[in-house]
């Protein structure tokens, strides 16, 4: 996760040929969608890498606070994109249809935001306790630790699992620790703080109260979404409670009587048909304005021949 040098686009090339030999229909929505977006991003960055790196000093200190949202869709080559792309591509298979989309889509955006948070916490407590100010400055970008943070739902999701860590068998739940150590040495330039931070957010969401406070928030939106669709539905009143106090009648029982005579919606409707008819060709009355007390003033052959003559002009 830690800058490096862009390098060539065979990475690219060779994300392109696992993608096909995946297929694109085996590939879920939102995974296909993150790796489109990741791909984007690296061809056509926002800004320069420098401007889009998190770190205490550019984040924290400055206050540049869209490094948060920037630095985990760029990268800092193309070997860096291969190897983070693969691996969400096949976590993604494994995880997506196992909580549905729309959360799996919910908890890349959280996951992505809350663990640019844990790093900047913990490169600023690792300045005061080592009085050590390079740690403030060193900038990251990538995607790996979502990638470390889904590993760690994966293997909460399927326990009893064993991976394969530079050839060695290790149980599921320590997977990710192997990992951890593992991708340093071979790769010492990487950022062993952004990938722990990885992992610690993953902690969060399956055995602490990261995962609660994430449905309580959908669950929120969820029903403030709800409401506002059924005030408007109620607006245009078709359904729901409707305050009758406004026109001077306690509910609705007494609205019915007072105003439309104790009649029913089929009622009131043939009234209203009667009323139109009877104004119908007569000059010189004007139409009533509650119509719904004079019923039986035309017969039903009388009312045939007004809708005939009615229509016919």
């Amino acid at each position: 996760m830690r800058f490096r040098q862009r390098g060539g686009n065979l990475g690219l090339l060779l994300l392109l040929s696992q993608i096909i030999q995946v297929g694109f229909d085996n590939i879920p929505p939102v995974t296909l969608i993150t790796m489109a977006l990741n791909v984007y991003l690296f061809l056509s960055p926002i800004k320069p890498l420098l401007d889009v790196c998190i770190s205490v000093h550019e984040t924290w200190n400055r206050k540049d606070w869209k490094r948060l949202f920037y630095s985990p869709f760029h990268h800092a080559d193309d070997w860096h994109l291969y190897f983070n792309m693969v691996s969400m591509l096949y976590k993604g298979i494994k995880l997506e249809p196992r909580i549905g989309t729309r959360w799996f889509a919910y908890m890349l955006s959280v996951f992505s935001i809350v663990i640019g948070v844990v790093y900047l916490v913990l490169e600023k407590l690792l300045e005061e306790l080592m009085e050590d100010h390079s740690y403030k400055m060193q900038c990251a970008v990538g995607f790996s630790g979502v990638l470390f943070a889904l590993k760690v739902v994966n293997n909460h999701y399927n326990p009893g699992s064993i991976s394969y860590v530079l050839g060695f068998p290790v149980q599921g739940q320590y997977a990710c620790w192997a990992e951890l150590i593992a991708i340093h040495l071979i790769a010492p330039g990487s950022s062993f703080v952004g990938h722990l931070s990885g992992i610690l957010v993953g902690l969060l969401y399956t055995k602490g109260p990261l995962k609660n406070l994430m449905e309580v928030c959908a669950d929120a939106v969820s029903s403030s979404a709800s409401s506002r669709r059924q005030v408007r539905f109620n607006n245009r009143g078709y359904s729901g409670h409707y305050d009758f106090s406004y026109f001077g009648y306690d509910d609705a029982s007494n609205y019915r009587t007072n105003y439309t005579g104790g009649m029913t919606e089929e009622e009131q409707l043939e009234a209203a048909i009667r009323a139109s008819l009877n104004n119908c060709g007569a000059p010189g009355h004007g139409r009533r304005p509650y119509p719904f007390g004079n019923q039986g003033q035309l017969s039903e052959e009388e009312m045939r021949q007004k809708r005939i003559y009615r229509f016919a002009r």
